[in-house]
């Protein structure tokens, strides 16, 4: 299994009131690994807006496991649980390590694509396909029907 990683930092303003990461913060550096990996593939906001399609989420579950504090050391990263062949159905998981080895989160998130001009689900163009096809698998990756 290849992997797509990127590095983050803590800021002040990503920390509450205990002086660690907002809960909330965690979804974000999801959304900001999958926006990243589909933009330096060449499916990139413009083309979405382009075609009338975006991502929509149904489910997006974030299991804790360990604090992220100011100054941590943070890596997300992004691979495909499962996939329609079409590409028009996904599960995404993000793991986020911090200091290079803890494990701090595990993100999931269940989506699809929805035409948006019609406010409807959509089964996307060739490029989300091809685009679609470069997320690395997990090593449990299984086709859905």
């Amino acid at each position: 299994m290849t992997t797509y990683t990127k590095l983050v930092e803590v800021r002040w303003a990503d920390l509450d009131p205990n002086f660690h990461m907002l809960h909330s913060r965690y979804y974000d550096l999801g959304a900001y690994i999958r926006m990243s990996f589909l933009s330096e593939h060449g499916l990139t906001i413009h083309t979405m807006a382009e075609h009338k399609l975006g991502p929509i989420l149904f489910r997006e579950e974030c299991i804790f496991k360990r604090e992220i504090k100011f100054g941590d050391k943070v890596a997300i990263n992004l691979f495909m649980l499962r996939a329609r062949k079409d590409g028009s159905r996904w599960t995404m998981q993000h793991h986020i390590t911090i200091n290079d080895d803890t494990l701090a989160a595990i993100i999931t998130v269940d989506g699809a694509w929805i035409n948006t001009e019609r406010r409807r689900l959509a089964t996307p163009i060739e490029v989300v396909a091809s685009v679609f096809d470069k997320i690395p698998k997990a090593e449990n990756f299984e086709w859905m029907v």
